[in-house]
Protein backbone atom coordinates (compact mmCIF):
# COMPACT_ATOMS: atom_id res chain seq x y z
CA UNK A 1 0.00 0.00 0.00
CA UNK A 2 2.86 2.48 0.21
CA UNK A 3 2.26 4.20 -3.10
CA UNK A 4 5.43 6.78 -2.67
CA UNK A 5 7.58 7.38 -5.84
CA UNK A 6 11.72 7.79 -5.13
CA UNK A 7 11.35 11.11 -7.17
CA UNK A 8 8.88 12.70 -9.49
CA UNK A 9 11.21 11.35 -12.37
CA UNK A 10 10.71 8.04 -11.48
CA UNK A 11 6.97 8.59 -11.23
CA UNK A 12 6.47 10.13 -14.73
CA UNK A 13 9.17 7.74 -16.61
CA UNK A 14 6.85 5.25 -18.33
CA UNK A 15 4.38 8.23 -19.97
CA UNK A 16 4.81 7.38 -23.28
CA UNK A 17 5.04 9.34 -26.97
CA UNK A 18 0.84 10.05 -27.63
CA UNK A 19 -0.19 9.77 -23.73
CA UNK A 20 -3.67 11.50 -22.82
CA UNK A 21 -3.12 13.52 -19.59
CA UNK A 22 -5.36 15.24 -17.12
CA UNK A 23 -4.01 17.53 -15.03
CA UNK A 24 -5.37 19.59 -12.21
CA UNK A 25 -5.03 23.10 -11.67
CA UNK A 26 -7.07 26.39 -12.66
CA UNK A 27 -4.53 29.34 -13.68
CA UNK A 28 -1.50 28.69 -11.63
CA UNK A 29 -3.15 27.63 -8.49
CA UNK A 30 -3.23 23.93 -7.79
CA UNK A 31 -0.92 23.07 -10.45
CA UNK A 32 1.15 19.99 -10.34
CA UNK A 33 4.33 22.24 -11.33
CA UNK A 34 7.09 19.28 -10.05
CA UNK A 35 5.39 16.57 -12.24
CA UNK A 36 5.26 19.15 -15.14
CA UNK A 37 9.02 19.74 -15.27
CA UNK A 38 9.79 15.94 -14.72
CA UNK A 39 7.81 15.32 -18.00
CA UNK A 40 9.39 17.77 -19.80
CA UNK A 41 12.84 16.41 -18.83
CA UNK A 42 11.31 13.27 -19.91
CA UNK A 43 10.35 14.36 -23.42
CA UNK A 44 7.48 12.30 -23.85
CA UNK A 45 5.27 14.02 -26.55
CA UNK A 46 2.54 13.98 -28.64
CA UNK A 47 0.44 14.00 -25.68
CA UNK A 48 -3.04 14.61 -25.37
CA UNK A 49 -4.11 17.19 -22.33
CA UNK A 50 -7.27 17.51 -20.65
CA UNK A 51 -7.01 20.58 -18.19
CA UNK A 52 -9.24 23.44 -17.65
CA UNK A 53 -6.53 25.80 -19.24
CA UNK A 54 -3.24 25.12 -20.20
CA UNK A 55 -0.62 27.30 -18.00
CA UNK A 56 0.79 30.70 -19.09
CA UNK A 57 3.94 31.11 -20.92
CA UNK A 58 6.93 30.18 -18.81
CA UNK A 59 4.73 28.07 -16.30
CA UNK A 60 2.36 24.82 -15.53
CA UNK A 61 1.37 23.36 -19.38
CA UNK A 62 3.06 26.30 -20.77
CA UNK A 63 6.29 24.44 -20.52
CA UNK A 64 5.64 21.40 -22.35
CA UNK A 65 3.12 23.68 -24.74
CA UNK A 66 6.04 25.50 -25.53
CA UNK A 67 8.46 22.43 -26.26
CA UNK A 68 6.32 21.39 -28.67
CA UNK A 69 5.13 18.31 -26.96
CA UNK A 70 1.01 18.83 -26.70
CA UNK A 71 -0.55 17.97 -29.72
CA UNK A 72 -4.10 18.26 -28.36
CA UNK A 73 -5.60 19.94 -25.80
CA UNK A 74 -9.58 19.80 -24.30
CA UNK A 75 -10.22 22.71 -22.04
CA UNK A 76 -12.49 25.77 -21.10
CA UNK A 77 -10.43 28.72 -20.96
CA UNK A 78 -7.01 29.55 -23.12
CA UNK A 79 -6.59 33.66 -22.63
CA UNK A 80 -3.38 33.85 -21.00
CA UNK A 81 -1.16 32.12 -23.14
CA UNK A 82 -0.12 33.67 -26.41
CA UNK A 83 1.99 30.73 -27.43
CA UNK A 84 -0.91 28.38 -27.17
CA UNK A 85 -2.95 31.04 -29.68
CA UNK A 86 0.01 31.02 -32.09
CA UNK A 87 0.58 27.36 -31.88
CA UNK A 88 -3.72 26.71 -32.48
CA UNK A 89 -4.28 29.65 -34.95
CA UNK A 90 -0.97 28.16 -37.06
CA UNK A 91 -2.54 24.90 -36.83
CA UNK A 92 0.21 23.05 -35.18
CA UNK A 93 -2.45 22.38 -32.40
CA UNK A 94 -5.94 20.76 -31.78
CA UNK A 95 -7.94 22.47 -29.79
CA UNK A 96 -11.19 21.27 -28.02
CA UNK A 97 -13.14 23.96 -26.29
CA UNK A 98 -15.83 23.13 -23.57
CA UNK A 99 -18.16 24.64 -21.37
CA UNK A 100 -16.03 24.92 -18.04
CA UNK A 101 -18.94 22.92 -16.39
CA UNK A 102 -19.02 20.34 -18.41
CA UNK A 103 -15.51 19.91 -18.61
CA UNK A 104 -15.62 19.08 -14.55
CA UNK A 105 -18.61 16.84 -15.58
CA UNK A 106 -17.08 15.11 -17.92
CA UNK A 107 -14.01 14.05 -15.67
CA UNK A 108 -15.97 13.11 -12.92
CA UNK A 109 -18.31 11.03 -15.04
CA UNK A 110 -15.30 9.18 -15.93
CA UNK A 111 -13.81 8.49 -13.03
CA UNK A 112 -17.26 7.16 -11.76
CA UNK A 113 -17.78 5.21 -14.27
CA UNK A 114 -20.65 7.01 -16.37
CA UNK A 115 -20.31 7.22 -20.23
CA UNK A 116 -22.08 10.19 -20.78
CA UNK A 117 -24.61 12.42 -19.28
CA UNK A 118 -26.92 15.19 -20.60
CA UNK A 119 -26.67 18.89 -19.96
CA UNK A 120 -28.61 22.26 -21.31
CA UNK A 121 -24.78 23.66 -21.11
CA UNK A 122 -24.47 24.69 -24.78
CA UNK A 123 -27.94 24.15 -26.04
CA UNK A 124 -28.21 26.28 -28.97
CA UNK A 125 -24.75 26.96 -29.77
CA UNK A 126 -22.08 25.61 -31.60
CA UNK A 127 -21.03 23.19 -28.88
CA UNK A 128 -24.34 21.46 -29.50
CA UNK A 129 -24.28 22.00 -33.37
CA UNK A 130 -20.85 21.52 -34.50
CA UNK A 131 -18.41 23.77 -36.47
CA UNK A 132 -16.06 24.76 -33.71
CA UNK A 133 -12.70 24.83 -35.62
CA UNK A 134 -11.08 21.94 -33.14
CA UNK A 135 -7.64 22.44 -36.06
CA UNK A 136 -6.64 24.87 -38.82
CA UNK A 137 -5.01 24.31 -41.77
CA UNK A 138 -1.92 26.15 -42.32
CA UNK A 139 -3.50 28.36 -44.90
CA UNK A 140 -6.22 29.42 -42.00
CA UNK A 141 -9.09 27.28 -42.94
CA UNK A 142 -10.52 24.82 -40.50
CA UNK A 143 -9.42 21.91 -41.22
CA UNK A 144 -11.21 19.36 -38.42
CA UNK A 145 -14.59 21.08 -36.74
CA UNK A 146 -16.44 19.98 -34.14
CA UNK A 147 -19.29 17.10 -34.71
CA UNK A 148 -22.92 18.37 -33.74
CA UNK A 149 -23.87 16.73 -30.41
CA UNK A 150 -27.11 14.08 -30.36
CA UNK A 151 -30.24 16.31 -28.32
CA UNK A 152 -32.91 15.41 -26.55
CA UNK A 153 -35.43 17.07 -24.64
CA UNK A 154 -36.82 16.64 -21.06
CA UNK A 155 -39.80 17.94 -19.73
CA UNK A 156 -39.71 20.14 -22.40
CA UNK A 157 -36.49 21.32 -22.34
CA UNK A 158 -33.54 20.33 -24.73
CA UNK A 159 -30.29 19.15 -23.35
CA UNK A 160 -27.42 17.70 -25.43
CA UNK A 161 -25.11 14.27 -24.89
CA UNK A 162 -21.67 15.15 -23.51
CA UNK A 163 -19.64 12.09 -23.14
CA UNK A 164 -17.42 11.16 -20.00
CA UNK A 165 -13.73 11.44 -19.82
CA UNK A 166 -10.76 9.01 -18.82
CA UNK A 167 -7.47 9.58 -19.63
CA UNK A 168 -4.01 7.34 -19.66
CA UNK A 169 -2.47 9.10 -16.78
CA UNK A 170 -3.74 12.54 -14.65
CA UNK A 171 -0.95 14.94 -12.64
CA UNK A 172 -2.71 16.47 -9.55
CA UNK A 173 -1.15 18.75 -6.44
CA UNK A 174 -2.63 17.67 -3.34
CA UNK A 175 -2.45 19.87 0.06
CA UNK A 176 -1.65 16.62 2.50
CA UNK A 177 -1.38 13.40 1.52
CA UNK A 178 -0.49 9.55 2.76
CA UNK A 179 1.49 6.69 1.83
CA UNK A 180 -1.96 4.92 0.47
CA UNK A 181 -2.74 7.82 -1.74
CA UNK A 182 -5.65 9.57 0.35
CA UNK A 183 -5.65 13.37 -0.74
CA UNK A 184 -6.50 16.70 1.32
CA UNK A 185 -6.56 19.65 -0.89
CA UNK A 186 -6.55 23.06 0.11
CA UNK A 187 -9.05 25.84 -0.42
CA UNK A 188 -9.12 26.78 -4.41
CA UNK A 189 -6.07 24.99 -5.00
CA UNK A 190 -8.72 22.26 -5.35
CA UNK A 191 -10.09 23.19 -8.39
CA UNK A 192 -10.00 20.60 -11.06
CA UNK A 193 -7.93 18.20 -9.00
CA UNK A 194 -9.76 15.70 -8.06
CA UNK A 195 -11.68 15.55 -10.86
CA UNK A 196 -8.70 15.08 -12.78
CA UNK A 197 -7.33 12.60 -10.36
CA UNK A 198 -10.93 10.13 -10.29
CA UNK A 199 -10.49 10.09 -14.58
CA UNK A 200 -7.06 8.62 -14.90
CA UNK A 201 -6.16 5.66 -15.04
CA UNK A 202 -2.75 6.05 -13.21
CA UNK A 203 -3.07 8.86 -10.95
CA UNK A 204 0.34 10.75 -9.90
CA UNK A 205 -0.13 13.18 -7.11
CA UNK A 206 2.66 15.76 -5.95
CA UNK A 207 1.97 16.34 -1.94
CA UNK A 208 3.24 19.68 -0.27
CA UNK A 209 3.19 17.21 3.31
CA UNK A 210 3.27 13.65 3.41
CA UNK A 211 1.82 12.20 6.47
CA UNK A 212 1.13 8.61 7.69
CA UNK A 213 -1.63 6.84 7.38
CA UNK A 214 -4.08 7.00 10.00
CA UNK A 215 -2.73 10.84 10.34
CA UNK A 216 -5.56 12.16 8.28
CA UNK A 217 -9.18 12.11 9.78
CA UNK A 218 -11.29 9.99 7.43
CA UNK A 219 -13.25 13.17 7.31
CA UNK A 220 -10.75 15.03 6.17
CA UNK A 221 -9.95 13.06 2.76
CA UNK A 222 -11.22 15.11 -0.05
CA UNK A 223 -10.18 12.32 -2.34
CA UNK A 224 -9.50 8.90 -1.51
CA UNK A 225 -6.59 6.65 -2.24
CA UNK A 226 -8.47 3.85 -4.65
CA UNK A 227 -8.08 6.45 -7.40
CA UNK A 228 -4.51 7.54 -6.77
CA UNK A 229 -1.48 4.80 -8.00
CA UNK A 230 1.77 7.23 -6.85
CA UNK A 231 2.51 10.20 -4.69
CA UNK A 232 5.62 12.38 -4.49
CA UNK A 233 6.47 14.06 -1.74
CA UNK A 234 7.56 18.04 -2.19
CA UNK A 235 10.78 19.63 -0.72
CA UNK A 236 9.61 22.54 1.38
CA UNK A 237 11.35 24.54 -1.67
CA UNK A 238 8.85 23.30 -3.94
CA UNK A 239 5.83 23.47 -1.73
CA UNK A 240 6.16 27.02 -1.03
CA UNK A 241 7.23 28.25 -4.92
CA UNK A 242 3.84 29.30 -5.92
CA UNK A 243 3.06 31.94 -8.26
CA UNK A 244 0.53 34.77 -8.97
CA UNK A 245 -0.60 34.82 -12.47
CA UNK A 246 -2.08 38.16 -11.93
CA UNK A 247 -1.29 40.55 -8.99
CA UNK A 248 -4.30 43.07 -8.19
CA UNK A 249 -3.20 44.52 -5.14
CA UNK A 250 -0.05 46.32 -3.92
CA UNK A 251 2.45 44.85 -1.29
Amino acid sequence: MNKVSGSAAEAVADIPDGASLAVGGFGLSGVPDVLIGALHKQEAAGLEVVSNNCGVDGRGLGVLLAAGRIARVTGSYVGENKEFARQYLSGELEVELTPQGTLAERLRAGGAGIPAFYTPAGVGTQVAEGGLPWRYAPGGSVAVASPPKETRDFSGRPYLLEHGITTDFALVRAWRGDRHGNLVFRRAAANFNPLAAMAGRITIAEVEELVEPGELAPDDVHLPGIYVQRIVELTPEQAADKRIEKRTVSI
